[in-house]
């Protein structure tokens, strides 16, 4: 398990750093290669599996706002890139948000180091858009506003709903992301 932290963490320090770099002489380099993402959509599969052999504090206090998981290819592909952009951004914030509440209503300390690992592959994920010239997504000041969600009362359904929305709508959105676009001449 601490290999598996470590190796999130090393993604993320590297994520950073290239992004933090003094004296950039170009924006940040578009991080294109899918095997991050995929890399965090397995330590997302790995937090569903623990949690569904959790026996002992591991239930989420409260139900709460997740986005949709499912993909109506003919609406997704009709929306702009930036439409396609802020609903994976709105769908990584309310994730975020409720993985956050989650860790305050797990008392099983071996749940906590994979919750602790999805919200920071979250941030990951967020910087990686960033990289994309993907711009920067505003919470709402409330979900209940938005579009797309509904409701999970337990945590092995929040996990799946991590799981789904990474290989799914935040999959399409890297898939098409302008700045890792070949030109072709």
């Amino acid at each position: 398990m601490l290999q598996k932290t470590g190796r999130g963490l090393l993604a993320l320090l590297l994520i950073v750093l290239e992004w933090t770099r003094p004296g950039l002489p170009t924006p940040l380099r578009p991080i294109c290669d899918l095997r991050v993402l995929d890399h965090f959509i397995k330590e997302a599969r790995d937090a569903e599996v623990a949690m569904k052999s959790c026996r002992e504090g591991c239930s989420l206090s409260d139900s709460v706002t997740v986005p949709q998981t499912t993909v109506d290819f003919d609406v997704w592909e009709k929306k702009n890139a930036l439409e396609q952009a802020q609903e994976v951004q709105s769908g990584l914030w309310l994730l975020q948000q409720a993985l956050s509440l989650l860790r305050t209503s797990v008392t099983n300390t071996a749940m906590h180091s994979h919750i602790d690992n999805s919200i920071r592959n979250l941030l990951s994920i967020n910087a990686v858009l960033r990289s994309l010239n993907i711009q920067e997504y505003t919470p709402p000041a409330s979900t209940a506003g938005l579009e797309g969600t509904w409701r999970v009362s337990s945590a092995t359904d929040l996990l799946q709903v991590h799981v789904n929305f990474l290989r799914g709508k935040v999959r399409l959105l890297l898939l098409d992301a302008q700045a890792c676009q070949q030109d072709v001449s």
